[in-house]
C-alpha cells in the first residue's frame, strides 16, 4: 500500500513510531444504557475559544460508532500505571466487564483511576483519510490526580520520566 507518491504505509509508520503520542480511553453510554470505550493514541487539544479537543478513530473501528451516536463522550487520561485496563479497553468483548467507573454528571462513563477526564458534546467529524478527525466541544474537565501519563512510543506502551 502506498500513501502517497513515494511514501510506503510501512516507512509512514515506522518513521512516525519514533513520535511518542498520549494514550486515552473514549467513553460513551451507548444505544442500550451500556458503556462503549475506545483507546486513541491521536488525541489534542485544539481550540481554546470555543473549547474544543479532538482525536483520531479508524474508520475501521467497530467501537467509533457507537460512541459517535451517543452525541457525547468522555476522554479519560489514562496514567502509565492503566495497562491492564488500556488493554482490555482497546480489545474485543466485553470491554467493562470488571472496570471501574462512574457516571458523570453529563452521563459519561468516567473511569476510575485516570489522571484526568474531558467531557465533550460531539462537535463535529471530517473525513481524513483512513481516519475521522472528531471534534469535541468541552463541557466539563478536571484533574483527577497527579500521575506519570501513559504514552504509546514505538510500539510500546510507557510512561514519562520527568527531569526535575
Amino acid at each position: 500500500m502506498v500513501t502517497s507518491p513515494g511514501i510506503e504505509a510501512a516507512t509512514f509508520r515506522q518513521v512516525l513510531g519514533h513520535y511518542p503520542t498520549g494514550v486515552c480511553a473514549i467513553t460513551a453510554i451507548g444505544k442500550g444504557g451500556s458503556p462503549v470505550g475506545m483507546v486513541v493514541g491521536t488525541f489534542t487539544s485544539v481550540s481554546l475559544d470555543p473549547p474544543l479537543v479532538g482525536f483520531l478513530p479508524d474508520k475501521s473501528s467497530s467501537s467509533w460508532p457507537l460512541v459517535a451516536e451517543a452525541g457525547f463522550f468522555c476522554v479519560n487520561i489514562l496514567g502509565s500505571d492503566q495497562t491492564a485496563l488500556c488493554r482490555q479497553l482497546a480489545g474485543k468483548g466485553d470491554k467493562f466487564a470488571g472496570v471501574e467507573y462512574a457516571v458523570s454528571e453529563h452521563g459519561l462513563p468516567a473511569l476510575a483511576g485516570c489522571i484526568a477526564r474531558i467531557e465533550c458534546s460531539l462537535h463535529s467529524v471530517t473525513d481524513a483519510g483512513d481516519h475521522w478527525f472528531v471534534l469535541g466541544q468541552v463541557l466539563a474537565m478536571e484533574v483527577l490526580r497527579e500521575g506519570d501519563p501513559m504514552l504509546f512510543h514505538r510500539g510500546r506502551y510507557g510512561g514519562f520520566a520527568g527531569l526535575d
